[in-house]
């Protein structure tokens, strides 16, 4: 899940990278915007409901494997 969210979410990363390079306790100020969008996005991979649906797809696999090995 982490992964896709990052792969999905990699132009909003690199934009919070970008502003980020080169700043300390500034960037919380300063990259404000590119955090919340950022974050925004990774919450649309990450969250309850996308885990869930990993869940069951993830079983149905193990199903499939599991009548296969019968």
């Amino acid at each position: 899940m982490k992964a896709k969210a990052l792969k999905e979410c990699d132009l909003f990363t690199s934009k919070y990278a970008e502003c980020a390079y080169g700043r300390t306790l500034s960037v919380v100020w300063k990259c404000r915007q590119q955090a919340e969008e950022l974050n925004n996005c990774l919450h649309q991979y990450t969250n309850d409901s996308v885990l869930e649906e990993m869940k069951k797809e993830y079983m149905i696999q193990e199903e499939a494997k599991s009548s296969a090995r019968i």
